[in-house]
């Protein structure tokens, strides 16, 4: 009798869980109008943005936007290549070094646990600042106007290795690891036959904040590339400096009455220069989304 079902609170439940999914359905289309306006401005005219401004509805269409940005022809696809090489290296080292760190301050028979905690707390809290950075990076290290000078500065993150520390622990109790162990596994065998893959929701979810953060990284790229080195720029520092040029032309134009001169779309350009970069995060976000879901609410800390 305790598992009886009143047919008016099934109605009630069904009820509230309408209610629940049209809300959150209205979220989301709210949160997608934003992009969804992105890239109607990008396909619009110039004369139309001038004239009636951001838009749903514009009173022309023009892909002059994009033909201007696809005139970079190679240029723009190294660039592209070489935000995919980063992106992927990143990602995979940046595995490589906090997966183990997670596994190893989750295990209390570890016996530099606490040292381990202190040192990748201290750059969480205290930073040394840009100057000893780039110093460090292109003085000591030697890393300028390389492909490592744009991996190594975001290789490690503590926050990361804390949410994956906390999946460790709820995951894979002692008793697991103790039952590998006499059966002759070693800790390098345990750690990658058996906490890798349980772990695997908190580890996706690690590795697709990481190809966001690179992915849209240009900062390093100003820092440590120069102007010699235009094969090593990743797209989005490449689109970063067309639209400072598309900015210059713009400004150069207003001074040349009577002259015949080019003047670039410059707001659908920037608005065909976003769609570029978050159109790869869309298309291989659905992908992820379980991985994410999982890895978040299982993984969160817990103090």
């Amino acid at each position: 009798m305790d598992d009886y079902v009143r047919p008016e609170d099934s109605a009630y439940s069904k009820g509230v869980n309408r209610v629940v999914s049209a809300l959150f359905s209205l979220l989301a289309f709210l949160v997608f109008l934003p992009v969804l306006l992105v890239f109607i401005v990008s396909v619009s005219s110039q004369e139309s943005v001038t004239a009636a401004g951001y838009s749903f509805f514009p009173r022309s269409f023009s892909l002059e936007a994009y033909r201007y940005i696809a005139g970079s022809g190679a240029y723009l696809g190294r660039a592209f290549l070489n935000s995919v090489l980063i992106t992927v290296a990143g990602t995979v080292l940046g595995l490589a070094v906090m997966c183990p760190m997670a596994y190893a301050l989750s295990r209390k028979d570890f016996r530099y646990r606490n040292a381990l905690f202190v040192f990748i707390m201290i750059p969480m809290l205290f930073s040394g600042g840009l100057v000893s950075s780039y110093m460090i990076n292109t003085q000591l290290l030697h890393l300028g106007n390389t492909y490592l000078a744009l991996i190594l500065p975001g290789l490690c993150s503590t926050w990361y290795i804390l949410i994956m520390r906390n999946y460790f622990k709820d995951s894979l109790p002692g008793e697991m690891i103790e039952a590998a162990k006499l059966d002759g596994g070693s800790q390098p065998q345990i750690f990658l036959w058996i906490a890798l893959p349980v772990s695997r929701p908190v580890v996706m979810t690690v590795a697709v904040f990481q190809m966001f953060l690179y992915w849209n990284s240009w900062y390093p790229s100003l820092l440590y590339l120069d102007s010699n080195h235009t094969e090593l720029y990743p797209l989005q520092y490449v689109l970063v400096n067309m639209e400072r040029s598309i900015e210059t032309i713009t400004m150069d134009a207003q001074y040349m009455s009577g002259m015949q001169s080019y003047s670039p779309p410059a707001v659908t350009i920037r608005m065909a220069m976003v769609v570029l970069v978050i159109l790869p995060v869309m298309v291989l976000f659905p992908f992820f989304q379980e991985f994410l879901k999982k890895g978040m609410t299982v993984g969160s800390l817990k103090g």
